[in-house]
């Protein structure tokens, strides 16, 4: 009887099963970020990844434990990340610019930049007296491997 036995975790045990179900498939590659509690699916051929990510939920709970599922085109290269972000912001007033530069492994980092100004909402967030939030762009969407959003250091004023 072995005495390195260890149980896994709910959100492992799922990742296996979506790993058995379309690991073998050569058009897929199956990865689990356990600290941050993503699954994420790189898939060769966007409308492949599209059909698997409308079959999978987005998230799947278990117990307190929420457990985001990201189907990605593994195929999808920078300047298509640039068209996307274009599509996405495309007449945006907050958008400042976009810019490209080339990463320290000779990789493409897409840096999508907001105009600097007070976003007020309610919020009752007590890190701050006034309520108010800095990171508003950063803590919508976040940041991959290849996508930043930061907020442009220029305040409005200075661009006319």
């Amino acid at each position: 009887m072995s005495k390195n036995v260890k149980l896994a975790a709910p959100w492992v045990t799922y990742f296996r099963k979506i790993e058995a179900l379309f690991g073998a498939d050569p058009d897929i590659d199956v990865r689990l970020d356990e600290e941050k509690k993503v699954i994420t699916l790189y898939v060769s051929g966007e409308d492949k990844a599209d059909a698997i990510a409308q079959l999978l939920p987005f998230q799947k709970e278990f117990g307190n434990v929420t457990v985001q599922i990201n189907v990605v085109p593994a195929n999808r290269d920078e300047y298509q990340t640039v068209d996307l972000i274009n599509l996405a912001f495309k007449g945006n007033p907050n958008l400042s610019y976009i810019e490209t530069v080339e990463g320290i492994f000779s990789n493409k980092i897409n840096y999508v930049v907001f105009k600097n100004e007070v976003v007020q909402y309610f919020n009752d967030n007590l890190n701050d007296i006034h309520g108010l939030t800095s990171t508003l762009y950063q803590d919508i969407f976040g940041t991959n491997k290849d996508v930043c959003f930061c907020t442009d250091l220029r305040l409005p004023s200075d661009t006319k």
